[in-house]
């Protein structure tokens, strides 16, 4: 995501479930170097796709900022802190998932996946 990398993200990686999972199509997985670094990221984010008419179901964790999930329904974006995301580790549980590079939701919309708003 284009915006996460604005914020200085590290180690974007999308990792595409289509067809593994039944939750969503896919993960985005960013990297901030602390807690109000995650948040930044977290907040660019929500702020850009909210311009674009997108709206996430949910946002998890933004408080303590660890581990920040926003939840699109069809993409779900993980925003670790360094710790967070080694102990957890989601490529490894997801080893076996393709992974791809992040990209920004107008390019899902053009490979024809949906947004996950309704109407």
């Amino acid at each position: 995501m284009e915006v996460a990398a604005e914020k200085k993200a590290e180690h974007l990686l999308g990792i595409d479930l289509r067809g593994i999972a039944s939750f969503t199509d896919g993960f985005v997985i960013a990297t901030g170097a602390q807690r109000r670094q995650t948040q930044a990221i977290c907040d660019a984010i929500l702020e850009r796709l909210a311009d674009e008419g997108e709206r996430p179901l949910h946002v998890e964790g933004y408080k303590v900022g660890d581990w920040i999930l926003i939840d699109f329904a069809d993409l779900v974006v993980h925003i670790f802190t360094r710790e967070t995301r080694d102990f957890y580790n989601l490529e490894r549980l997801w080893g076996d998932a393709p992974k791809v590079a992040a990209r920004r939701p107008e390019s899902r919309k053009k490979k024809g996946i949906s947004s996950g708003r309704k109407g």
